[in-house]
């Protein structure tokens, strides 16, 4: 019998004892990798914190304790130790598990996280709410992963620090990018800091300062203060997080779990702010992930020994692949282009015209406020900005979208990847949002292309014109039809739609990958009598005023169609403006989009029926309209 099958909650690996743990380890190490060998997920962060997660969870008394995880696809091995290991092959299924920290999950789950960088401002006020409440608990923020390059994580420290408050941040530096490597002298200097006779002996001294005669106290304090910030600068890597005002404790190594539970039994004992610096490699356990941990960061089911991946069926090229290439087609032809994006090259596929044009390449990191407006900065200099980030990360940079590009009417084009129903990755990272906000920013050019050719020809345009904001958005899906070099995809007129096929009975205004899937159910309702006409209305805002108008003139029904949460988005744009026209016999006008919820994880087709917007929904949704269209006009 394994260990792990013995532990159910967290304190079932309490009991054990200390000489257990790193076997502990091993076999948690080693469920991950089955599962996600199996079933696909997000791989090398686990990995990498696997000696931290059980040491957090052997020391500390949760859920009592609370464990803040910041980008939650970290915490597949605290999913392992809290309650769902069973459940864990279920993970990113429709009904499964969540790939990310959900509060209606677990009461382990101490605070949601799919984003990056949230996990410090969290526990800050969780740790404030304790005192407000005189509780005495644990409140311990773990982050990593890249998340220190994005600021809120050090608006929280600044606002954090200097309080005096018990508060805990562990920083999981898998990428070496703050300290030197681990060896003995910072286990030395670890030990010295965390131990409790060393800490005793610093409060006693300045004690001893203080209540020296006043004059001679003053000189005394000066002199230690400045001997104190010496020793930092020439001992301490961790200088930048004392002066913000935590007690610094690291760097430790993240992979010797008696070094952590050591660690953390001292640092729970002390009090103040407090951060523990711990250096992980992300994907250790897994030699191709040690070896290459971005492309590890996520993968598909494969095989454990050889770690080659399980081949699907060749098909078309994802629309982030087209982008890619179609990105560097178009920087190929005009030199004032350059791409940006936010800690996801490859991802977006940015990492391509990386290769191919790496002056005009740059990722700035987890920050995407701070990328707008850099682009809005480019942009002054006639250079010509694409900005390429996950519709749903791009909501992390609504004001730098509306006040620095906007409002100057400056030509940054956005590239919103993820647009839509983003699949086995859930509600964090569906781009649900986009239509509506982009349509609420005065001067923006909202675009959705229906195929992979539109979607490079909207992107020209926008560079061609350059005269304000872009936007356009394509899903985390295959491209419908073959994609040519951009040179042979026709031009498009602006503001202009596109009647794709006619039909007398009702009308059907297809946005982005709304337009295939109404073609379809037009197809399909032919058969049952019903004539359809499906127009592409690839421009949201500004529209063509002149289809618009011909359409509600020519037919009795209306149906508007986005892949986009239908409150205040494209459907409640174009009813508006519908109603606004002068017209003699208004058409029944009704709109199908995503509902004014959040949606579940699940595969892309699944979802998307569920929410009815797969062909054989919009094919419903059509009879139901033409049907009360005719009880109405024989009423």
């Amino acid at each position: 019998m394994s260990l792990l099958d013995s532990i159910e909650y967290p304190a079932d690996l309490r009991r054990l004892k200390p000489e257990t743990l790193r076997r502990v380890v091993e076999e948690v190490r080693e469920r991950h990798i089955d599962v996600v060998s199996e079933k696909g997920g997000h791989f090398g962060a686990s990995l990498g914190v696997a000696e931290l997660t059980v040491a957090l969870h052997y020391v500390f008394d949760t859920p009592r304790d609370q464990l803040i995880w910041d980008t939650g696809h970290q915490a597949y091995i605290h999913k392992i130790l809290t309650g769902r290991n069973a459940r864990l092959p279920t993970i990113r299924t429709h009904g499964g598990l969540s790939p990310f920290l959900r509060r209606d999950e677990s009461e382990y789950d101490a605070f949601g996280a799919g984003h990056a960088a949230t996990s410090i401002s969290a526990a800050w006020g969780m740790a404030v709410g304790r005192d407000l409440n005189h509780e005495d608990f644990k409140v311990v923020a773990i982050i990593g992963d890249g998340a220190m390059g994005c600021g809120l994580a050090y608006e929280a420290l600044n606002n954090a620090g200097h309080t005096g408050r018990d508060f805990i941040v562990v920083l999981n530096d898998n990428d070496m990018s703050i300290a030197p490597a681990v060896g003995a002298m910072n286990k030395y200097l670890t030990g010295l800091i965390t131990n409790p006779a060393y800490n005793k002996v610093r409060g006693l001294v300045r004690d001893i300062i203080h209540r020296t005669p006043t004059a001679l106290g003053d000189v005394m304090e000066e002199v230690a203060v400045k001997l104190e910030e010496s020793v930092k600068h020439m001992l301490t890597p961790g200088l930048i997080f004392e002066e913000l005002g935590f007690r610094y404790v690291g760097p430790i190594d993240g992979h010797d779990v008696d070094s952590l539970v050591e660690t953390f039994r001292r640092v729970r004992e002390m009090k103040g702010t407090i951060l523990v610096h711990a250096i992980t490699q992300k994907g250790k356990g897994f030699t191709p992930a040690e070896a290459d941990p971005w492309t590890w960061h996520a993968s598909g089911p494969f095989d454990k020994v050889t770690g080659k991946g399980m081949k699907a069926a060749a098909g078309l090229p994802r629309y982030q692949k087209v982008f890619g290439k179609g990105l560097i087609e178009l920087a190929d032809a005009d030199p004032r282009v350059v791409a940006i994006t936010a800690a996801m090259p490859d991802g977006t596929s940015t990492d391509v015209f990386q290769k191919a044009h790496p002056d005009r390449y740059f990722d700035v990191g987890i920050a995407e406020g701070h990328g707008v407006t850099f682009a809005a900065g480019l942009a002054t200099q006639g250079v010509k900005p694409i900005v390429a980030i996950y519709s749903t990360f791009l909501q992390r940079a609504y004001d730098n979208i509306v006040h620095d590009v906007a409002l100057q009417k400056l030509p940054v084009v956005f590239g919103m990847d993820r647009a839509g129903i983003a699949g086995e990755d859930g509600p964090t990272h569906h781009g649900a949002l986009d239509i509506a906000y982009m349509l609420a920013v005065p001067g923006m050019t909202v675009t959705a292309p229906k195929d992979g050719s539109e979607m490079l020809a909207l992107l020209r345009l926008a560079t061609e014109r350059n005269d304000g904001p872009w936007s356009i958005r394509w899903p985390r899906a295959e491209v419908p039809a073959e994609v040519p070099h951009l040179r042979d995809i026709p031009p498009i007129e602006p503001y202009t739609w596109e009647i794709l096929r006619n039909g007398a009975d009702c009308v059907l205004l297809g946005t982005g990958t709304m337009v295939h899937a109404a073609l379809d159910a037009a197809v399909r309702l032919d058969a049952e009598g019903i004539r359809c006409t499906v127009v592409n209305c690839r421009f949201l805002k500004p529209y063509d005023h002149d289809i618009l108008e011909e359409m509600v003139r020519s037919h009795p029904a209306v149906l508007i169609l986005e892949e986009g949460q239908v409150t205040n988005g494209f459907g409640a744009f174009m009813a508006r403006e519908i109603d606004a026209l002068d017209l003699r016999s208004a058409p029944r006008v009704a709109s199908a989009g995503l509902p004014d919820a959040f949606i579940e994880h699940g595969s892309r087709s699944q979802l998307l029926a569920e929410v009815g917007l797969d062909t054989a929904g919009i094919a419903e949704r059509v009879r139901r309209l033409v049907r009360r269209t005719a009880e109405l006009e024989t009423a």
